[in-house]
């Protein structure tokens, strides 16, 4: 949320309708998934990226992270 609040009002609606289209129709795996051994996936909303998990046993998306395409993969598990 402190990421978030730091945004321009114009970024936060792009990306808050992003994530709003990630639950309704997700992006196809292969091209989302983020390379390494992790299940992180990614979208791409202007200049920031959401990153993303897919619980597929209870259809939920959990967003692990939102942050600008410079520095959002820094210091991400």
């Amino acid at each position: 949320m402190k990421s978030l609040k730091r945004l321009p009002k114009k970024d936060l609606r792009r990306i808050k309708k992003k994530i709003d289209d990630l639950a309704v129709n997700l992006p196809d795996h292969a091209t989302t998934k983020m390379k390494g051994s992790n299940s992180f996936h990614k979208v791409r909303s202007g200049d920031y990226r959401i990153i993303y998990e897919i619980h597929n046993d209870r259809l939920v998306i959990l967003v692990v992270k939102i942050g600008h395409r410079k520095d959002v993969y820094k210091k991400l598990l």
